[in-house]
């Protein structure tokens, strides 16, 4: 129980950093299959599947409030170090999802796979405002429907190895402002401020319900692919993964450029190369 927690907490910090996938620290941990099939076999397997979801559930969320504030100082105290660690992360985490192709014949299809989501990222990056720029979350019956699209989306990113949910929220506007309602919403809980819990209710509950259903709704799909196309999934998620430094590199400010704030980032970039290969030993 406690272990599953642990690996949880891991799952839900990796899916609050931008371009570090919270798939592929589950895959890394062994408990990626598990997770799959508890999600498609809830109801059929209900007692075996609640064993299974709710420490990881219970961990994610220890690690989403844990981490949140300090994600959010660092891109605004340390943007250009921060986005490097994180670009780190993810070229560190690509070694992983490799090892799944390792030694396997290239075909035309597996090209096209990793073309195709390669393209996704890298044409929403070039395409897109810079984070946080079209992100509204004014409340209106409107804004409610596009928060629980927006959790749809980012939880079923966040189910697939080697994608980023919370890439996918920088890349359509909607990451720093989500994480700044998540700090407001744990201080008024603090502070006791019932106006203020409830409205980050207002904002939270329609992602959060989003997320739910996003998350059960994309397992049965990435269970059927995983079993009827393998090497074509992690092509594509290749291709994803790949894609995911240049929108990063693209979306994102960086502050004022100096020799120190470039030595430190450097620093930085290979602090995360190193954390995502020793998390994606097997």
């Amino acid at each position: 129980m406690i272990r599953m927690i642990l690996k949880g907490i891991v799952i839900g910090i990796a899916n609050i950093i931008p371009g570090v996938s919270g798939g592929t620290m589950a895959v890394s941990m062994g408990i990626y299959d598990k997770m799959i099939h508890a999600a498609t076999h809830l109801f059929s397997e209900f007692k075996k599947s609640m064993e299974v979801l709710i420490p990881i559930i219970i961990g994610a969320v220890i690690g989403v409030v844990a981490l949140a504030r300090i994600i959010e100082i660092m891109f605004e105290k340390i943007p250009l170090q921060t986005n490097l660690l994180f670009i780190g992360l993810i070229v560190g985490g690509l070694p992983a999802i490799t090892r799944k192709v390792k030694g396997k014949s290239i075909r035309l299809g597996h090209i096209l796979s990793f073309l195709a989501f390669f393209a996704v990222v890298a044409g929403m990056a070039v395409l897109g405002e810079q984070e946080g720029a079209a992100a509204d979350l004014s409340f209106s019956l409107l804004n409610v429907i596009k928060l629980f699209f927006v959790g749809v989306l980012a939880s079923a990113t966040m189910v697939i190895p080697g994608v980023s949910g919370s890439m996918m929220l920088m890349l359509i506007g909607y990451y720093n402002p989500v994480l700044s309602e998540v700090n407001r919403f744990i201080d008024n809980l603090l502070d006791f401020n019932v106006p203020g819990i409830l409205d980050g209710c207002l904002v939270l509950v329609p992602f959060g319900i989003g997320v739910v259903i996003g998350i059960f709704a994309i397992a049965k799909v990435i269970e059927i692919i995983f079993e009827k196309f393998p090497e074509h999934a992690y092509w594509a998620i290749i291709g994803l993964i790949v894609a995911s430094p240049i929108a990063i590199l693209l979306m994102n400010s960086f502050g004022t450029i100096s020799p120190v704030t470039v030595l430190t980032g450097i620093a930085a970039l290979a602090a995360g190369i190193v954390i995502a290969l020793k998390l994606g030993e097997e």
